[in-house]
Parts: C-alpha cells; sequence; structure tokens
C-alpha cells in the first residue's frame, strides 16, 4: 500500500498502566515521535488519542473514541499514526480486531516503525511483529510472576497491602508490610476478641469495627460484611502467608504480625462451626439484655419491642414470643428488667481483703509458671518432633498409596499437622517471653472482678454486652409475678460470694472459743 501524504491525521499512544502514564514520559515520546513522522508526510494532526491499560485488550476508552471519531469523519481518509506495532496492540487476536476495526471506520494506518501493505510479504511481517508482540508481552507477565512468586516464598507479601497494614520501604530492598495505626490495634482487638469468644459472631465483629470512626471503609462508604470475613480469614494478620493459586504453602512472612498463629487457628474453629455460642444478629442498640434475659415461664429468651402510647411517647419492652408459652404476648418494662439486673451488679463488689488475698494467689501462681518455663518449653519441642514424625509417616503413605481418594486424605492430615507444627513452633519461640508484666496484665481483669458495675454504666453498647456474659452462667429469668429471679452468676463471681461468706462467719463475736451463757 503506498503512503500518501498531505492527509489529515490523527495520533493513538498507549502505556500499560496508569503509574506509567503518570510518572513516566512514554505517551510525551510516542506523540513527538507520531508528530515528526507527521510533519515528514505533510500530514495535518488534528486529534491526539491515548490510552494507559494492557495492549491485550481492544476495548480501551481512547480506541473507542478515535475509531468514533474516524467513523464521523469517513470521507476525509484520516491517517492514524502508531510510534510501534505493540503500541496498537499486544496480542494478536486485538491487533487483527483492532486493525480491521480502523479500517472499516475509513482510517489509514501508518507507522514511522513500519509499512502497513495489503500485499502477502507485508501482512506477513505485520503478523510476525505483532505476535513477537505477544510473546514480549506474555514473557514479561510469566517473568514477572516468577518474581513475585519467588517472593512470596521468601515470606515477602507482594499484593496490595490488607486494611490493617501498609507498605514501608525496607533497608534490605524492597517494600515490607507494617501496621497502620490505629487500625491495626483495633483488628487485632476484634480478632482476639472473636477467638475469645467476647464477640460471638462476625455481626459483632462488624459492629465493634464500626464504632470506631477512623476504620476504614469500601468505596460504597460502608463496612461489608466480605470485608469482615476476609479479616478474620487471612492468615497474613498472624504474619503468614500463603497462595493455592500459586503453589505457596503456608510460611512465616517477614512483617510483624498482629495476631498470634494460634489465635488466627481459634478462630477459623470458629468459622467451622465450632463456635463457643450462637450470637443473635438482629440485637438492637437499645436493648442490651436481649439474649439474655429469658421469659420465666418457658425459660424461653425474650426479644424485644417499642410501644407507642396515645401520645406518641415510645416505651421499650421484652417480649415472650414463644408460641404456645401462657405468656406469649406479655410484655416487662425495660427499666424493670435492666434495673434489677444493674442492682444485682452494685451488689457484686468483694471486698478489698479478699481481693488482696485473691491477688497473692494469682502471683503466686505467676511466678511458679516462671519458674516451669525450661520444662514447657521442652515439652513443646517433643511435641513437635512428634508431629514431625507424623508427618513423615502419611508422606511415606502418600507415596505408597495408588487411590487419589486415600492420596487426598494423607494431603490434608499433612497439611493440618504442618499448621499444628507452625502454631507449636510460634509458642516455643514465646515461651518464657512475657509481652506485659504481672500488675499490667491482669490491671483490667480485676477492676472487673471488682466492680463489674462500672463498666456497665460507663460502657458502650459491646461493653454491656460483655459484662452480661462474663457475670451470667445462664440466662436472668423474669417472673411474671414477682419480677426478675435471682439469676446464677458465673463461677469467679460465685467463689468470691463464699470466700465472703466465710469471711463473715469465720469466728464469734467473743472470741475463738464458743461462748457460754452464764
Amino acid at each position: 500500500m503506498t503512503r500518501k501524504s498531505n492527509q489529515k491525521a490523527v495520533i493513538y499512544c498507549r502505556v500499560s498502566t496508569k503509574k506509567q502514564a503518570r510518572e513516566g514520559n512514554g505517551l510525551e515520546s510516542q506523540e513527538i515521535r507520531c508528530r515528526e513522522y507527521a510533519g515528514y508526510r505533510g500530514h495535518q494532526v488534528v486529534q491526539v488519542f491515548s490510552d494507559d491499560m494492557s495492549g491485550s485488550l481492544s476495548g480501551r476508552p481512547g480506541m473507542l473514541a478515535m475509531l468514533a471519531f474516524l467513523k464521523k469523519h469517513r470521507r476525509e481518509n484520516i491517517v492514524v499514526i502508531i510510534d510501534d506495532i505493540s503500541r496498537l496492540a499486544r496480542g494478536i487476536e486485538a491487533h487483527l480486531k483492532l486493525r480491521a476495526d480502523i479500517a472499516s471506520a475509513g482510517g489509514l494506518l501508518e507507522s514511522p516503525s513500519i509499512e502497513f501493505g495489503e500485499d502477502s510479504d507485508s501482512i506477513l511481517v505485520e503478523h510476525l511483529l505483532a505476535s513477537v508482540s505477544q510473546h514480549q508481552r506474555q514473557k514479561n507477565g510469566e517473568q514477572a510472576k516468577n518474581r513475585m512468586k519467588a517472593r512470596l516464598q521468601g515470606g515477602w507479601w507482594v499484593f496490595n497491602a490488607p486494611i490493617g497494614f501498609r507498605y514501608q520501604r525496607s533497608s534490605g530492598g524492597g517494600s515490607i508490610l507494617v501496621r497502620d495505626e490505629p487500625v491495626a490495634s483495633i483488628i487485632a482487638e476484634g480478632i482476639n476478641g472473636y477467638a475469645s469468644g467476647r464477640f460471638n459472631s462476625q455481626a459483632e465483629v462488624k459492629r465493634f469495627f464500626e464504632s470506631h470512626p477512623e476504620f476504614p471503609v469500601c468505596r460504597h462508604g460502608f463496612l461489608t460484611n466480605e470485608q469482615v470475613n476476609r479479616i478474620l480469614t487471612r492468615p497474613i494478620y498472624a504474619s503468614y502467608i500463603e497462595s493455592k493459586e500459586w503453589g505457596v504453602s503456608l510460611r512465616k512472612a517477614q512483617h510483624e504480625a498482629i495476631i498470634s498463629l494460634e489465635t488466627f487457628e481459634k478462630v477459623q474453629e470458629r468459622l467451622s462451626g465450632k463456635s463457643i455460642a450462637p450470637a443473635r444478629k438482629d440485637v438492637h442498640l437499645d436493648f442490651a439484655m436481649r439474649g439474655f434475659i429469658a421469659c420465666g415461664e418457658c425459660h424461653h429468651p425474650m426479644t424485644s419491642n417499642y410501644s407507642t402510647g396515645r401520645h406518641g411517647k415510645r416505651f421499650p419492652y421484652y417480649v415472650c414470643r414463644r408460641r404456645g408459652c401462657e405468656k406469649h404476648g406479655k410484655s416487662a418494662p425495660r427499666a424493670k428488667v435492666e434495673g434489677a439486673f444493674e442492682e444485682m451488679l452494685r451488689r457484686l463488689v468483694p471486698s478489698q481483703e479478699l481481693f488482696s488475698l485473691l491477688s497473692s494467689l494469682f502471683r503466686k501462681r505467676w511466678d511458679e509458671a516462671e519458674a516451669k518455663v525450661k520444662e514447657t518449653r521442652a515439652a513443646m519441642k517433643l511435641e513437635i518432633t512428634e508431629i514431625e514424625k507424623k508427618v513423615a509417616h502419611f508422606l511415606d503413605r502418600i507415596v505408597e498409596s495408588d487411590s487419589a481418594t486415600v492420596i487426598g486424605a494423607y494431603e490434608r492430615k499433612v497439611d493440618e499437622l504442618e499448621r499444628k507444627k507452625l502454631v507449636m513452633i510460634e509458642k516455643t519461640s514465646r515461651c518464657g517471653t512475657v509481652a506485659r508484666g504481672y500488675d499490667e496484665t491482669f490491671r483490667t481483669a480485676f477492676e472487673f472482678l471488682g466492680n463489674p458495675w462500672k463498666l456497665w454504666e460507663s460502657g458502650s453498647f459491646e461493653d454491656r454486652r460483655i459484662v452480661q456474659k462474663l457475670v451470667l452462667a445462664s440466662h436472668l429469668e423474669y417472673d411474671w409475678s414477682e419480677g426478675v429471679r435471682t439469676p446464677e452468676i458465673s463461677l469467679p463471681f460465685k467463689v468470691l460470694g463464699r470466700l465472703n461468706d466465710r469471711e463473715k462467719v469465720m469466728a464469734e463475736t467473743e472470741g475463738f472459743e464458743p461462748s457460754v451463757a452464764p
């Protein structure tokens, strides 16, 4: 095909990424070279189109805009100038499609790097160059993936930073994940809370995250259930990484952990069905005792609602909705129910002398545990050795077996043992190292045991739920005649109460000998 001169022309430029368009000079240099070519040929450049996306795609905004422009000026036979054949496309299929689209829109393709023609030799050269461009793109992709996989195998995260982390330049080269505060600490508290039973469902974890204004949300402006699930199921927060898609098994990562691997495994057990207790997902923030207060007639947990009076004022109630119960539909005022529980909390205050005794016992046990560190570490190492023996045994079984089903079962068992081994290695490394001292560790617990009413009175909705979980050993029942029944409290408060009673009756007022009446 003979090149024409003195034509109207458009320039098309393309780079692979937005970063190249923003930081590099790829688009600018392509345009300059195309304009020099246009001046040499005597063409008048009337428009410039550009894209910043992969050359394997044909439906690009800049390309579509150019095709629309060509169709609008079809009769003018506008020349389309590209810097190189790879700028048009980096795939033979996309190249052929765009080549045909430009021709059908009335455009004439030209380049300072290649002469496009309709004869067999020109077409062969064009197709060969397009194939080479596709090969280069694929090879670059393979090399990039191999480098990323190698780095992943070395314990370096190579994808977008998860919530709670950010990238920071490493002294050894490249970037490493570091904690992104305060979000990292919020996530740590949420995951640990779910593992310990403080939060009984993903919905409660979600509400906890949402209670912190600094916690990031999705592009729609709210935190999704999927985001919460990803946080709970990704080992990266325990400083472990894996990629089943790339064949990278679970391994220790280079970045700092937000939670322990043991905590992560507990979370996975709960998510798989081994949960402590199912939590209600419809707990309303105005009814902190919903799910804890039960009907005294049918012993079934009561629900809650508001009732509107004649003057439009709303009144909160707990209601029995158990079908078949004699009290079905009957309601109890929220103030009466929660007031009785609050009165009980005010009475759960043990004496200062008892607290001093309890603290001394705990400190003694703390010191005894520190003294047994060497024995504990040795026992853990023995357990790791036993796990390694079991792994070797199952690997021998895999080699000997011909059944795909049996091999799959053995592989799952090996994977389970390897994860258990990693947990034991982590525990062994932590054995003997105390992150916090005795006073710091038990301060919050003793403050709560000393006066749980304080947390209820000044705490959030979630704190009030925690108070009920820690104080009550069973549902608080509402007797429709007498009101709230005396509840069964949890073991710590039960023990403290008994010790208080023992202190009161330990001796008679007149001395240790029994008094004798005159």
